[in-house]
């Protein structure tokens, strides 16, 4: 079983000799323009991986991108992120982010002289007058927007990088839809189904012994889209709890077009549980701790299991299925995929 380790990993401070590694790979540091690329259902290819969107040079279809010494001078020098209010510089111009400026010990990072607490605030008039496109647009945001309402747009942008779904490790890996499902494949060696419904069997030699752990991933291909079957085990109050629930590959207002059913059951007594799947946007644990899911007891599963009870075998079955609209009746028809 892998572990059930979701937290962030939080990078050190930068020393001065990372700060100048930093500076000479800047000009390196520019945008990947992925291009579409067709692919079959569950082998999809990786058109846009590892993108480096803060730094890319991205001018829309309807606007002029502002000129390049404008761009660079609203570059921070040490994350090479664009720079918001407050700007800081050093007595001699140099400038940098306010976040940076902790990072760095309040000593400049171009002339290592000591950094006080001077505004650069010429700079942030200037940052005013631009108007930008997202940073998303080679991933096909077509918005423009203010430079200083950028950053607030850009952070539930419908076209950002999904994260990877994967709950039983750390993975930092980002990318588009098809190229995280490849990476789960791939990677991952998550298993891939096609259809609508699902009979799985879960099977576990002592079931005394429950920790936070995630037993299984599942991927299934229907309508057209991806969601994600998660199974586990985790404490609960202090009680043991097997939980199952799905997620959307895609943003929260298409994971509402769709419903799924589990089911869980035997010796005459069943479970079963009917919601939308959630959106990957929302992490595993977030789910998971909204309990957001089919919730089975220990107890109740060993009874589900039969025999002796020395060894858990759940069955969970399923289905998924889209909401219609009806226009001449005004009411939603379920959709059952073949």
């Amino acid at each position: 079983m892998d572990l059930d380790s979701i937290e962030c990993v939080s990078s050190s401070d930068f020393d001065e000799d990372e700060i100048h590694h930093n500076q000479q790979q800047q000009q390196q540091h520019r945008g990947l323009h992925p291009h579409p690329h067709r692919h079959s259902e569950f082998s999809p290819s990786k058109p846009r991986n590892g993108i480096n969107i803060n730094n890319a040079n991205i001018v829309g279809p309807t606007a002029i991108a502002p000129a390049t010494s404008v761009h660079e001078l609203l570059e921070c020098p040490v994350c090479t992120n664009s720079m918001y209010p407050p700007i800081h510089q050093c007595h001699n111009g140099h400038t940098l982010c306010s976040t940076c400026k902790t990072r760095v010990h309040n000593r400049c990072p171009t002339c290592r002289q000591e950094l006080g607490d001077i505004r650069c605030l010429a700079l942030e008039k200037v940052a005013e007058s631009l108007e930008l496109p997202c940073k998303f647009y080679s991933l096909g945001c077509p918005e423009i927007f203010p430079y200083y309402s950028k950053l607030k747009h850009e952070g539930m942008c419908n076209f950002r990088p999904y994260n990877c779904p994967y709950a039983g490790s750390e993975c930092s890996v980002v990318g588009d839809i098809p190229f995280v499902v490849a990476h789960l494949r791939d990677d991952h060696k998550v298993d891939m189904h096609t259809g609508c419904t699902f009979n799985h069997r879960y099977v576990k030699s002592n079931p005394r012994e429950v920790e936070n752990a995630t037993w299984m991933l599942t991927v299934f291909h229907c309508f057209g889209q991806y969601f994600c079957l998660h199974f586990e085990a985790f404490q609960l109050s202090m009680a043991p709890v097997y939980m199952a629930f799905l997620r959307f590959m895609g943003d929260e207002n298409d994971a509402r077009n769709y419903t799924y059913s589990l089911e869980v059951g035997a010796n005459g007594r069943k479970l079963i549980w009917e919601g939308t799947p959630r959106s990957i946007r929302d992490s595993h644990r977030k789910v998971r701790d909204s309990h957001d899911g089919l919730i089975i007891q220990r107890n109740m599963a060993l009874f589900f299991s039969g025999g002796d009870r020395k060894e858990l075998k759940l069955r969970v079955t399923g289905r998924i299925w889209k909401e219609q609209q009806n226009s001449e009746v005004g009411v939603c028809i379920p959709s059952l995929c073949s």
